[in-house]
């Protein structure tokens, strides 16, 4: 495994992340949620641990990169990274956005939103890091015993 690539692929995702996650929950669902700003933190609040969010999320790319390639097959980086995303956005739809569906008094609206969300901003970070990792060169000869 190439962890230099790993660690590459992963920070290039983080950067995707915050610059995707501001265009589609700040300004693409913004009047979505503010239908539900009285159940959500006031604004100033979510913004003082926004830090805190980008740190954890920086780890969680990390697990990402580090997951694809422990199952990178050796083909289109393209190709491998995009079904990988597109599984991952799958999974989180499946054990994240229902439960959110179900604990916040959201409506069919802003699941569709989230479940439409997840799966494609994860294909793209799929894509960028099935773009970057690239496994280590084999080491030379291996000797015979």
């Amino acid at each position: 495994m190439n962890f230099t690539r790993v660690a590459m692929a992963a920070l290039a995702a983080w950067v995707l992340y915050m610059v995707v996650g501001y265009l589609v929950h700040g300004v693409l669902l913004r009047d979505l949620y503010m239908e539900y700003a009285g159940v959500m933190r006031l604004e100033a609040e979510a913004q003082a641990i926004l830090p805190v969010n980008f740190g954890v999320v920086l780890v969680g790319f990390f697990a990402f990169a580090y997951a694809y390639a422990k199952g990178y097959e050796g083909g289109n980086g393209l190709q491998e990274g995009l079904r990988f995303g597109v599984l991952v956005g799958i999974m989180l739809c499946t054990f994240g956005a229902i439960w959110q569906y179900m604990v916040w008094p959201a409506g069919r609206r802003l699941l569709a939103a989230w479940l439409i969300d997840y799966i494609v901003e994860f294909a793209l970070y799929g894509i960028v890091v099935g773009l970057i990792y690239k496994p280590a060169a084999v080491s030379a000869k291996r000797v015979a015993i």
